[in-house]
């Protein structure tokens, strides 16, 4: 049972990396970034967040990531600011 929770994790993961894959490399990289930074130690909610992050269009997604607008979702706020975190800083977790 266990291989198959692991082919269905990493069927997921591969999912979802290709859905982090944007019209534009800056967003590439950051979603891709929360995808590996977050998504194993993240609980059902942010999941389901980031899944509905993933749902926008790239312009809403850039002005975000940009600070030109915010989403209205508090949970898509948190995701934004993990998103333009610095690499190597120090940034907010999903559990908090």
């Amino acid at each position: 049972m266990k291989d198959h929770d692991a082919a269905a994790t990493e069927a997921e993961r591969r999912r979802l990396r290709w859905r982090c894959r944007r019209g534009m490399r800056e967003l590439d990289v950051l979603l891709e970034r929360w995808l590996d930074r977050y998504w194993d130690e993240a609980d059902r909610a942010h999941r389901a967040a980031f899944e509905r992050l993933l749902a926008n269009e790239d312009d809403a997604l850039w002005a975000w990531v940009t600070g030109r607008s915010s989403p209205e979702d508090v949970e898509l706020v948190t995701l934004v600011e993990q998103l333009v975190a610095p690499a190597g800083g120090r940034d907010r977790r999903p559990d908090g």
